[in-house]
């Protein structure tokens, strides 16, 4: 280090001396070009003179200009080993500027000796221009060498090209395919690519905020070639009816494709006139008291958000064993001829003497109803009230007559994926009336997926628009287990913060972490976050730079950081999406992991959707039809109220059965 230390040192004084020696020789060019105004001034003297004699000898000052440039050359030798203190605001232009200023006024100065004046005058004016060029290029040269010439990358200020990496660039299609074309980019260049969801029984979760296009994007992809390869179907549409014309009309436009059996069903609370009626609870789907377990928990957990957090609480428990023990009864009664929602929800709103009386006639229930019989008995009335009450209060919102209309018919049933008749079913929701159809429709969710996920059926696609906003108990095991039954599910998600709000914490980060293929838009926060983890990390050119007074340095080096950050996912453009794809053993895909603009033919789907056709009208129907039914079903509870008390009456047998207080 010592020696490194007066190496330099003494370069430094080299390059000193250097600098000096250019002084002198500018000094001893301005005495010999100007001794006449040296004379006049009386500095000359016998000995300088007789230096200057042998200086002149050397053949230094033979050329005017020679000189000066010689001059000049040691001068610019002391510059190039200077080094100065590096200064960041300096640039090249600065610097410049000084210096071809100083050369110009440094060898232009000659002129002064033309101008028409005293001696003195003349060389002074001579001298001083020359010296301000000198001292001009002496301050251009030093502010080179204080320039940072090694610069960091400045143009990449968001790091988007180091942030990039190879995607799939191939074509991975099969009979049951979701391909998406795309592009991204790559080191500096737009590349086309392919987002290949070769295996989408595994689960398809498709996130965004509103606006970042899932349903254009993605979602209706989903749905056309799914159609297109021959799928059953069944759509949850959240803003009826923007993804039931897109079914309708690309089921008629592949229509060949599907069995003559194949038809399409829709169901819609608000215009009576184009649903088909379908019946949750029909009887001949319920196979034991566990089907009608299931479907009263989904109904009341569809009605009480807030249950959901709380299941196993008595006072939750308590409601969904008394709705079991109701539709068990009617599945069981007259072979399930009135077992419809409506007529559960009519025969919960009997007084509880009556009411009890007649459930007790169906052995299979009694465990269910004791608590409730035993509590009226003793006249333990606030807690029969807290048990029953909460039940009755949220099913009776569902009591009107469109939604009576719909759900007492029976047009279809649910196993979409029967070989022999295949269907396509659209269930529309309101986002104006979530609370009351989106309990109605988790229920029919619920009966359609036990019925779905069965071996032997044919292949099936569920597409869930902002799942969310309707309860689908158990939707983990859904995904988990109808891989094998050729079941594909879709859930279109705004947020990860969203599906915990209404499933809780447990239940939704299981359905995150159990999906197989994931797409996201734009979203934020944890979301965001935890996308960016699953995404993992890439390796990446990290540069330092280091100043100090003597020299620059620029350190290089690389390191692991996250593929797709979170706050790029939070930045994302409509269109654009992160996301993995999930493969198959005999299909194996390396860059599963994705960050791409989706390509869609914006003005060939325009084209597409002037030319789409609206669902039709199913049957014509008028209020007083439609009021009909609903006194029709609330007579049919009465009358099956009043024969059956009149029957227990009249029986000796079942008279002990009447419950009296």
């Amino acid at each position: 280090m010592s020696q490194t230390g007066e190496n330099i040192e003494g370069l430094r004084k080299i390059l000193d001396m250097t600098r000096l020696m250019s002084i002198v020789l500018l000094v001893i060019h301005c005495y010999y070009f100007c001794y006449a105004a040296f004379k006049e001034w009386e500095l000359t003297i016998g000995f300088t003179d007789s230096i200057l004699g042998n200086i002149v000898k050397t053949g230094f000052l033979n050329s005017f200009q020679l000189s000066k440039l010689m001059v000049l050359g040691l001068l610019a030798i002391s510059l190039l080993g200077a080094k100065g203190k590096k200064n960041e605001k300096l640039n090249f232009r600065i610097a410049l500027a000084y210096l071809i200023t100083g050369l110009i006024i440094y060898w232009c100065s000659f002129l002064a000796l033309y101008i028409p004046a005293t001696v003195t005058g003349t060389a002074s004016l001579y001298m001083g221009i020359t010296a301000l060029g000198f001292v001009l290029i002496i301050t251009g040269g030093t502010l080179l060498t204080r320039i940072i010439s090694k610069k960091l990358n400045d143009k990449d200020i968001f790091n988007k090209e180091n942030e990039t990496f190879p995607q799939e660039e191939r074509l991975l299609e099969n009979e049951y395919s979701i391909n998406l074309p795309a592009k991204y980019f790559l080191k500096g260049k737009v590349r086309k690519s392919w987002i290949n969801i070769v295996n989408p029984f595994r689960g398809i979760a498709v996130l965004g905020s509103p606006g970042a296009g899932k349903s254009y994007f993605v979602i209706r992809h989903i749905i056309t070639q799914h159609i297109a390869k021959g799928f059953s179907m069944f759509v949850y549409d959240f803003k009826f009816d923007d993804l039931s014309v897109i079914v309708y009309n690309h089921f008629l436009k592949n229509r060949h494709r599907f069995p003559d059996s194949t038809k399409f069903y829709v169901i819609n609370f608000d215009d009576l006139t184009r649903s088909h009626r379908c019946n949750p609870l029909d009887p001949s789907s319920m196979t034991d008291i566990t089907d009608a377990a299931e479907s009263a928990r989904t109904i009341l957990m569809g009605l009480n958000r807030e249950w959901i957090k709380k299941q196993g609480d008595f006072f939750v428990e308590s409601p969904i064993n008394f709705l079991t023990a109701i539709i068990w009864f009617l599945k069981k009664y007259q072979n399930g001829e009135y077992c419809t929602l409506p007529h559960v929800i009519e025969l919960m709103q009997v007084e509880y003497a009556k009411l009890f009386s007649i459930l007790r006639l169906e052995k299979e229930i009694e465990v269910l109803i004791n608590p409730f019989v035993n509590a009226f008995l003793h006249d333990v009335m606030e807690q029969l009230e807290g048990q029953i009450a909460s039940a009755k209060v949220a099913m009776a919102r569902l009591a009107s007559p469109q939604l009576y209309y719909v759900l007492s018919g029976n047009d279809f049933s649910l196993d979409i994926n029967n070989p022999n008749e295949p269907k396509l079913v659209c269930v529309g929701n309101n986002p104006q009336k979530i609370q009351i159809y989106g309990a109605v429709l988790s229920l029919y969710v619920t009966r359609l997926v036990k019925l779905v996920n069965k071996k032997g059926k044919r292949k099936s696609s569920l597409v869930f628009d902002e799942f969310p906003t309707i309860y689908l108990n158990n939707m983990d095991s859904l995904i988990a287990t109808a891989r094998s039954n050729k079941v594909s599910t879709t859930l279109g998600v705004q947020d990860f913060s969203q599906l915990r709000k209404d499933y809780g914490k447990e239940q939704a980060d299981v359905i995150v972490n159990i999906t197989g293929n994931i797409i996201s838009g734009q979203v934020t926060g944890d979301t965001a976050k935890q996308l960016s983890e699953r995404f993992g990390k890439i390796m990446q050119d990290r540069e330092s730079l280091s100043i100090n007074s003597a020299d620059t340095s620029i350190s290089r080096s690389k390191q692991l950081e996250s593929a797709i950050p979170a706050s790029k996912i939070a930045a994302l453009s409509s269109g654009e999406f992160v996301g993995m794809v999930a493969d198959n053993p005999e299909e194996k895909i390396e860059l599963k992991s994705f960050h791409a603009e989706i390509l869609n033919d914006h003005a060939a789907l325009k084209t597409e959707m002037a030319n789409y056709q609206p669902i039709p009208v199913i049957r014509q129907l008028n209020n007083s039809m439609i009021q009909r039914n609903y006194l029709q079903v609330r007579q049919d509870v009465e009358e099956l109220v009043e024969i059956e008390l009149e029957r227990m009456m009249e029986d000796s047998s079942l008279k002990s059965l009447l419950v009296k207080k």
